[in-house]
């Protein structure tokens, strides 16, 4: 029924979005229910003809911020590592930036992972109120080209996989993670222009987490205000 549904609407691609309980940097009962969630969402995703699941990594817990070293992420590296073991090759392992004080909202960290677990299976997922509250400032032309370059060299465009577009309804830098419909946060529109008019970007898959203007969740206003920033080329 899914994939019969799938293919009338021509929805493509699809993702999973794991549960917002998963840690995998806990090494006890948070981190083995978190594993066996993300084995069998993965498994599902195979079946339905789904890419992959979109993944919060977790927390430390005990601290804000820890060195990057290998002997500081061993229980992540092992929970992701027994994760990507026993799933179908064919699905994506999704990591999302934070958009608080978690494991990966920082973009150093999040290339720390991905260089030293080495995965083809591994992609990112950006989200904007994220971005904007990790202190990503992309609202001109300049600090949108610098943070994309960045990536580039660090993490690879080849590995952004989706984005997750909203508003914040927190200020830059505030590591506050509050979604806001399109054009009622703190985030200047011009960063929406930019995203979906740079070659980089404007063919990625673009994913809604707003409220809604009726509060009911992502809506069509959201999405019209998302194209109306799109400039048509003649």
């Amino acid at each position: 029924m899914f994939n019969k549904k799938k293919q009338e609407l021509a929805i493509n691609p699809i993702y999973f979005h794991a549960s917002y309980l998963v840690n995998l940097a806990d090494g006890n009962r948070i981190g083995t229910f978190s594993k066996l969630s993300l084995i069998s969402e993965l498994e599902l995703a195979k079946k339905m003809g789904v890419e992959g699941t979109i993944i919060h990594l977790g927390s430390f817990k005990s601290k804000d911020f820890i060195a990057y070293t290998k002997e500081n992420y061993t229980t992540l590296f092992m929970n992701i590592q027994e994760v990507l073991d026993k799933t179908p090759e064919e699905t994506k392992f999704i990591i999302e930036n934070a958009g608080n004080r978690k494991i990966c909202c920082d973009l150093n960290e999040m290339a720390f992972i991905i260089r030293e677990l080495n995965s083809p299976r591994i992609n990112v997922c950006l989200d904007t109120c994220h971005l904007h509250g990790g202190g990503y400032d992309l609202s001109t032309p300049e600090t949108f080209d610098m943070f994309f370059t960045k990536f580039d060299q660090q993490i690879g465009l080849s590995k952004l996989e989706v984005f997750q577009v909203n508003d914040s309804k927190d200020p830059l830098g505030s590591f506050r993670d509050r979604h806001e419909n399109i054009g009622e946060g703190t985030i200047p529109q011009e960063t929406f222009r930019l995203l979906l008019n740079d070659v980089r970007t404007c063919d990625i898959p673009f994913i809604l987490e707003t409220p809604g203007f009726d509060k009911n969740g992502p809506d069509k206003k959201n999405v019209d205000l998302l194209k109306s920033f799109i400039v048509t080329k003649e």
